[in-house]
């Protein structure tokens, strides 16, 4: 069972439901932002680039690579949400950038001792070419042309710093 293994998290949710003040908010990016970005604890997408909540739409892939779902999210957030410029930001430090597909399934195949079949992961040690391909797919997109203007950018976990790149 499960039932409290999570009881630390839902109560850490009371404290916050009990001084919550954001309802109301209706789902548009208000600064015309949104964010493709790493699952990295160690990122904040809003505080990294001086918005507040209800400025902009963050999507959190392995890497900041543009899968297909982050794709999907972008398109919809130019054509429902208000998105008129997009940030790719992969950062330095990312396990997605330590080695190839095959060589991060074969680390968690050594851990968990199970294969990852055909997973596309997306790590690449080559995150620059891996960005300025990604940011070429949005640039390229006929659904995001001349709708939203696309960046690739850097963020350096240890100095807070944020680097365009393209």
């Amino acid at each position: 069972m499960t039932e409290h293994l999570f009881d630390d998290l839902l109560a850490g949710n009371k404290e916050y439901a009990a001084r919550f003040s954001l309802g109301g908010f209706d789902g548009i990016a208000h600064a015309g932002v949104a964010m493709v970005t790493c699952m990295d604890s160690r990122i904040e997408p809003l505080e990294m680039v001086g918005l507040s909540v209800g400025d902009a739409k963050i999507i959190r892939t392995p890497g900041a690579r543009l899968t297909h779902d982050a794709l999907v999210g972008c398109i919809l957030g130019v054509h429902l949400l208000g998105v008129d410029r997009i940030l790719l930001v992969p950062h330095t430090r990312c396990a997605m950038a330590t080695g190839t597909d095959e060589e991060v399934a074969q680390a968690v195949r050594d851990r968990s001792g199970v294969d990852l079949g055909d997973l596309r992961l997306g790590a690449s040690p080559d995150q620059e070419t891996n960005l300025a391909r990604d940011v070429d797919l949005l640039r390229s997109n006929p659904l995001i042309a001349g709708r939203a203007v696309v960046g690739g950018f850097r963020y350096d976990v240890d100095t807070g710093e944020l680097e365009q790149l393209i």
